[in-house]
């Protein structure tokens, strides 16, 4: 993956500061929420995913952490489902691109 590709935010995190790319800004109940990919690090070996919730205030957006368990298990679906929709506009991008052709 191009670091080019997506906007990136860093987080200081407990063992020092990582730079992530912001993959998808999504919605998941009353809330929205935002998938990062470390670029750097131990994380970034391991493919990992930073779940937050998103908020965005007049000043700036904020990341705040996600409470329970319940939560979690709410974004993690919802995120599944967006990458399954970025992989099927990905697909359809190609195929309406083929079909353009012909």
């Amino acid at each position: 993956m191009n670091n080019n590709e997506y906007d990136t935010v860093i987080l200081f995190l407990d063992d020092g500061p990582c730079e992530c790319a912001i993959v998808r800004i999504f919605p998941a109940g009353d809330n929205d929420y935002v998938a990062l990919l470390p670029l750097e690090g131990p994380a970034s070996e391991n493919d990992e995913v930073y779940l937050y919730r998103y908020v965005e205030t007049d000043t700036e957006p904020t990341l705040e952490p996600i409470d329970s368990d319940e939560e979690y298990e709410l974004v993690t679906e919802a995120f599944e489902e967006e990458l399954d929709a970025m992989e099927y506009e990905e697909l359809y991008g190609e195929d309406d691109d083929y079909d353009s052709d012909n």
